[in-house]
């Protein structure tokens, strides 16, 4: 059975997908952009910047689902230049503590809105 999370401190969905949805006891939040969730726009800055927007808006979605980032097993984060790789790490790591997630960081062609980073996890 599937569970729907909302998180009304996060950015509305850009498409036809819910924040975070619980499957048995695992759940799956889907994919953040730095958007601003009181604009709705993408927020100005370098990659680091944009990772502190990601996060806030992952942990809004977690707390939605009565989560934290020491819940977190999995996270796939999403760049569109490895160029990035050391700046949005810098921003990454302190979101999380030891034993930390496992991890994929991949390079893309593109993310929704023009974004440099994509960060989606999966929580236990």
């Amino acid at each position: 059975m599937r569970r729907i999370v909302s998180a009304s401190a996060a950015p509305a969905a850009v498409g036809p997908y819910s924040h975070a949805v619980w499957a048995g006891d695992l759940l799956y939040v889907s994919g953040q952009i730095p958007l601003d969730p009181a604009t709705g726009g993408l927020v100005d800055g370098d990659v680091a910047a944009q990772t502190r927007q990601v996060l806030a808006n992952l942990a809004a979605v977690l707390e939605a689902a009565g989560k934290t980032f020491d819940d977190v097993v999995k996270a796939n984060v999403f760049l569109v230049d490895m160029a990035d790789f050391a700046a949005m790490n810098e921003v990454y790591g302190p979101a999380f503590s030891a034993p930390y997630p496992a991890r994929s960081t991949i390079a893309v062609a593109a993310l929704p809105r023009g974004a440099r980073v994509e960060i989606e996890l999966v929580v236990g």
